[in-house]
């Protein structure tokens, strides 16, 4: 009688744990669709087109608070948005945004530390385009060191690899191509 009862917790158990396994995977794959829905309305890249994008990144995230990839993406799409904005009212308060959501992220359990690096050196590169001539020498370290680093991490960041990229055709046009 007792291994039967044993035999019905078992299976009882198990089941718990394949049912809170399907919710979890059905959680992450209702996630990634609505960011993917999101991403696809910056088809066009809008001023407008963004600041819908990053507000629906916010709404994700909250929705899934324990999730990186909601936060990473408001933050790409935050600093996409100024460094093609840098003199808008909004820029500043998505930099500072981004900052915060960079350093939460950062704290993450399964944070990828590249991504983290690469992120942090797109922040310092906004500020650079922001402000040229007072950041420029300000930033410039920070941004190199990070997406060094990043890179260093994982040599197949492609996204680190492109900034980065963009940050020394963006140096060469700024010295007059003395790099």
């Amino acid at each position: 009688m007792t291994f039967q009862i044993s035999k019905i917790r078992v299976f009882a158990i198990a089941l718990c744990l394949m049912a809170s396994i399907s919710i979890n995977a059905q959680e992450v794959s209702q996630m990634q669709s609505l960011i993917e829905q999101s991403l696809s309305k910056i088809q066009q890249p809008t001023p407008e087109a963004y600041l819908n994008c990053i507000a629906e990144l916010e709404r994700i995230d909250a929705m899934f608070p324990d999730s990186i990839q909601p936060k990473q993406q408001m933050v790409l799409q935050s600093l996409f948005f100024s460094v093609m904005n840098p003199q808008t009212e909004q820029t500043n308060r998505l930099i500072t945004q981004a900052e915060q959501t960079i350093n939460q992220i950062e704290q993450m359990k399964g944070a990828d530390k590249s991504d983290v690096y690469t992120l942090r050196g797109f922040l310092y590169m906004v500020r650079i385009v922001q402000d040229p001539a007072q950041n420029g020498q300000r930033y410039y370290l920070d941004v190199m060191q990070n997406y060094e680093k990043a890179l260093k991490l994982n040599p197949n960041n492609q996204l680190a690899r492109e900034l980065q990229e963009k940050f020394f055709e963006g140096m060469k046009q700024a010295t007059g191509g003395m790099n």
